[in-house]
């Protein structure tokens, strides 16, 4: 397996247009891979609350949540 440094060196070498789209790929690959864990997140989410063990909640309550949720983070 290739470590952290060895594949930033390697990189460094590209030149620079090739360095760009490299990153592209990276960055569409990353985007790729969080749009599948949101949709299995989603498809696991559906199976409990239609097996029962997620209850649904007053739209209030969720926001309500959200935003203690941002204000921890901010």
């Amino acid at each position: 397996m290739v470590t952290l440094e060895e594949a930033i060196l390697t990189v460094n070498q590209l030149p620079l247009e090739q360095r760009e789209m490299l990153l592209e790929i990276v960055k569409n690959q990353m985007i790729e891979a969080r749009r599948d864990e949101i949709a299995q997140d989603a498809k696991e989410a559906i199976k409990a609350f239609h097996s029962g063990n997620l209850k649904s909640q007053p739209l209030k309550d969720i926001i309500s949540e959200l935003q203690a949720s941002l204000n921890e983070v901010y």
